[in-house]
């Protein structure tokens, strides 16, 4: 499915992430992270090439949003999941933004992402 593409997770509930990290492993994707925090996700970002990302929207430091931005900047493919909601910033861009709101099962996670990774690549094929 993700063909050793390199997918960020930003999450900080534990069972949370083993599920997710499991899933992408499975779905042959290569995890960056996973990381609990706002900071430690801008280092990563900072250190790696990402293809995509998953992102929690509460996490230990704070909110998403400079993280998102600078993904969304780079034309990086990602969902969000949530048990709030966007933060204003995010939702002010007035762009479709791929968003589960939790619990959700990490194939649905999966799959939203697969379809933003399939739209980026038919924008940068027309």
């Amino acid at each position: 499915m993700f063909n050793s593409r390199r997918i960020l997770i930003v999450e900080d509930e534990p069972f949370v992430v083993i599920e997710l990290v499991e899933a992408v492993e499975r779905s042959g994707g290569a995890v960056v992270g996973p990381v609990p925090t706002v900071a430690e996700a801008l280092a990563l970002l900072d250190q790696h090439k990402i293809d995509a990302a998953i992102l929690d929207v509460q996490l230990l430091d704070g909110e998403i949003s400079p993280v998102a931005l600078r993904l969304i900047e780079q034309g990086t493919p990602l969902v969000f999941q949530t048990g709030t909601g966007l933060p204003i910033v995010l939702v002010e861009l007035d762009i479709e933004l791929a968003v589960v709101l939790k619990p959700v099962a990490p194939m649905i996670i999966l799959e939203l992402l697969l379809a933003e990774i399939m739209k980026q690549t038919a924008r940068q094929v027309s």
